[in-house]
């Protein structure tokens, strides 16, 4: 029986190692493995084979175990340890004490062990089977208490909408019955409006009877203005019940109320007419008040009666009439104050007349009532004048005060304006103190403060362009002008077949005088255009002794900002544009102040300190003092009370005159530098020619010119060709700069003449001294110019 059991074994073992051997053939393998994978597993199984086993090893890897050691119990070998993790397990499966020795055996204990694993694993799915059962147990009845719930919802739902049914039922009719309220009540609003005009009938009617109606109490207007809107409204509705009753009886207490008003004011006119017939009692008291003092204050007292009327009179209404004036001309500060002086103008005008009227007599009261009038005018004025910040409205606000005012109305009607002259003069000095410190402003931020942008020094490009459009609407003009002259060929002919060329030479004389583009007001530089254009505004509108400051401030800031920018335009563009802009600039100052008949010198007054400082020091300082002068210190106190006493010194700035310094410096530098650059060169070589003969004359070593290096002809060749060529090519470009910046042929003149006569002079000293030097053939060499051919230069150049 064991051998039997031990082949069956073998065979088993033999089966299960063919079986084995297919999963790695070499050709068609089942599960080929990588030399890789067999590198692991002879790792895995070296590493096995000395790792011992866990402790607690589950029955399944025991069984595993067991199965793998006894399908070859004669070739593994089992360590102690696995020997006891088996014993372990068979004690669990209380197999401790029973061996397996031959294959039934095992297949027993096989099954055994298959049935209580089976057992296990169906134990633990019967336990999940029970769970889940409790499970869908308490989900039904979970179920069925979320039916029972969604049932009491539904139930509660239909109340729900049935109780909001019917209270969005009741709260629309809520709505209807406030909106047929507000109907009512509006509609018994408007029938009481629409009554009541009808029921103010009887209140008219019992105030027009009222034995103390007056026409000067203070109801009887306000049931006018009632009245007037009643007969309104109900001539606008005829359709109403009874129109025409209630019409007739509106226009009987209408007729009535006018009946009281005709006899008022019948009654008051009468009263002022016999009043007025009764001025010969006005005239006794005036011839009697220059002999008798008591009748003299009586007429004080009747003049003060009658202004103080007066005013109570005009007040309301002067006061009205400016604040509309004011209302209308809110914006226009000049419209409003020619209105408003206008307005005023009358005012004394007619006060006057009317004045004339009662009394024969003037009095300076009178003058004081309308003085008084008048500055309501000045204080509404004054505010907005000292808010002025444009000084364009400044000046025309002068121009208004000044001309119009006080030279026009005052000037002509002095007699009756005496009080407007006072308002106005002191209005007129607040305009000019405001456009005084306007104008110190202007000054600091226009001008001296002037950023220039890169257009306003664009210098000589913009004349360049102007200079273009010009030529361009000069040539547009010519064309023209010969259509035009071709066309008067055919048509102006007189009898004798004479053309008439008039209209040709006007033309082309027009086009002739037509200003240059550096010559345009927009062209100007900023700052001189800001300063001529203040100082214009400036010149009627101020004392002359002001005007003369700020002149002498403007001008000074403007010729700054000038010499500003011509250095600018100096290093950015060439040295003769920064020269010429500044000469021109300062042309155009000269030329526009001229018109000003005033003098443009101020006098500054100085305090002059150094004998008070002197003679303090001498009292500080005795031993400064000579001896045969120190006797004791109070003559160094009485030297300081009789001669310290500082000096005023007086001294005048004229800015005109700073305008002409500038401008001459300004030419002479243009001047000197414009010879520099054509004949600079030999000028140098004369200056050294003369120091040469300068140290011979004085008794220095004699030296021939010939021999010298620096002097040899051909030296002094290339010297002149040089300057030559350069007179030759800069001098075309230097004249039409000058035309482009100056545009005047005399100015040109004036200014290139000293450059041209210091040419000349430099070339005839050149001659001079070449024939004075130098022998023929040297001269030759040389090759110097004639002054003939620089003359020629010079004038073609002109």
């Amino acid at each position: 029986m064991a051998s039997t059991d031990l082949s069956l074994l073998d065979i088993t073992d033999k089966e299960i190692r063919d079986k084995l051997s297919l999963w790695d053939r070499r050709t068609d393998a089942m599960a080929p493995l990588t030399e890789k994978q067999m590198d692991s597993v002879l790792e895995i199984r070296a590493a096995a084979e000395t790792l011992s086993l866990p402790s607690e090893l589950p029955i399944e890897d025991l069984c595993s175990l067991s199965s793998r050691s006894l399908q070859s119990p004669f070739t593994a070998t089992v360590p102690a340890s696995t020997e006891d993790v088996l014993l372990k397990g068979f004690q669990m499966l209380d197999m401790d004490t029973e061996r397996i020795e031959t294959a039934q055996q095992f297949f027993s204990w096989f099954a055994k062990l298959q049935a209580n694993m089976d057992q296990d694993e169906s134990s633990k799915y019967r336990k999940t089977r029970d769970d889940l059962n409790c499970y869908q147990e308490q989900c039904d009845a979970i179920l069925k208490d979320v039916s029972t719930a969604l049932a009491h919802l539904d139930s509660l739902q239909k109340q729900y909408l049935f109780v909001s049914n019917k209270t969005g039922t009741l709260h629309e009719a809520c709505e209807q019955l406030l909106k047929e309220q507000s109907e009512l009540v509006d509609l018994a609003e408007n029938i009481q409006q629409k009554l009541s005009y009808f029921n103010e009938l009887e209140n008219i009617n019992t105030k027009l009877n009222s034995p103390t109606l007056s026409v000067n109490s203070e109801g009887f207007i306000p049931m006018l203005s009632k009245l007037d809107d009643c007969i309104e409204y109900v001539s606008s509705h005829p359709n109403y019940k009874d129109y025409p009753v209630y019409l007739a009886k509106f226009k009987q207490c209408l007729s009535k109320a006018m009946h009281f008003m005709k006899i008022h004011i019948v009654n008051t006119m009468q009263n002022l007419t016999s009043q007025l017939t009764k001025r010969s009692l006005i005239e006794q008291i005036e011839q009697r008040a220059e002999k008798i003092p008591e009748y003299h204050q009586l007429l004080d007292d009747i003049h003060q009666c009658y202004l103080d009327q007066r005013e109570q009179l005009l007040n309301p209404s002067i006061t009205s009439t400016i604040t509309d004036l004011t209302n209308q001309n809110s914006k226009d500060h000049c419209a409003l104050v020619r209105s408003g002086c206008a307005f005023m103008v009358h005012v004394c005008q007619d006060e006057h007349q009317l004045y004339n009227e009662f009394f024969s007599k003037p009095t300076p009261k009178l003058d004081e009532l309308l003085e008084k009038l008048c500055l309501s005018l000045y204080d509404v004025l004054r505010p907005l004048i000292i808010h002025i910040i444009h000084l364009e409205t400044l000046s025309e606000l002068c121009s208004i005060l000044k001309n119009e005012m006080l030279e026009d109305h005052v000037h002509n009607n002095a007699s009756q304006l005496g009080a407007f002259d006072a308002v106005v003069k002191q209005m007129l000095e607040d305009v000019q103190e405001r456009l005084v410190y306007r104008t110190h402003i202007y000054i600091q931020t226009d001008i001296t403060g002037y950023n220039p942008a890169p257009g306003d020094l664009a210098y000589p490009e913009k004349l360049e362009m102007m200079e273009r459009i010009a030529q361009s609407l000069k040539d547009e003009q010519m064309k023209q002008m010969s259509q035009e002259s071709a066309f008067s060929d055919v048509q102006l002919e007189d009898p004798d077949g004479r053309r008439n060329s008039n209209a040709g030479t006007s033309e082309a004389s027009r086009l002739q005088t037509s200003i240059s583009p550096a010559d345009l007001h927009g062209m100007w530089y900023p700052t001189v255009r800001r300063t001529l254009v203040c100082l214009s505004k400036l010149y009627r509108c101020i004392d002359r002794a002001v005007f003369q400051g700020l002149s002498q401030e403007a001008l000074s800031a403007c010729i700054q900002s000038l010499l500003k920018a011509s250095d600018i335009i100096l290093k950015n563009k060439t040295q003769i544009d920064g020269q010429l802009f500044l000469i021109k600039h300062l042309l155009i100052m000269r030329e526009q102040i001229a018109p000003f008949h005033t003098d443009f010198a101020i006098k500054e007054i100085s305090l002059d300190l150094k004998k008070t400082r002197d003679a303090a020091f001498k009292i500080l300082n005795p031993k400064a003092v000579p001896k045969f002068f120190r006797l004791n210190s109070h003559n160094a106190i009485l030297e300081f009370l009789l001669e310290g006493t500082p000096e005023i010194k007086e001294h005048y700035i004229d800015s005109k005159k700073d305008v002409d310094r500038h401008l001459k410096f300004s030419c002479e530098q243009f001047i000197q530098q414009q010879t520099q650059i054509f004949v600079g060169t030999l000028e140098e070589f004369l200056t050294k020619v003369a120091a040469l003969k300068a140290m011979a004359n004085q008794g220095g070593p004699t030296y021939s010119l010939s021999q010298q290096p620096w002097a040899q002809p051909a030296k002094i060749n290339d010297i002149v060709m040089a300057t030559y060529r350069v007179m030759k090519s800069k001098l075309p470009s230097t004249l039409q700069s000058m035309s482009l910046y100056l545009a005047n042929r005399d100015t040109e003149f004036i200014l290139f003449k000293p450059v041209r006569n210091n040419i000349q002079q430099v070339f005839q000293r050149l001659h001079a001294f070449l024939q004075e030097e130098y022998s023929g053939e040297d001269l030759q060499i040389i090759a110097c110019p004639s002054m003939e051919q620089i003359n020629l230069l010079l004038s073609v150049n002109k």
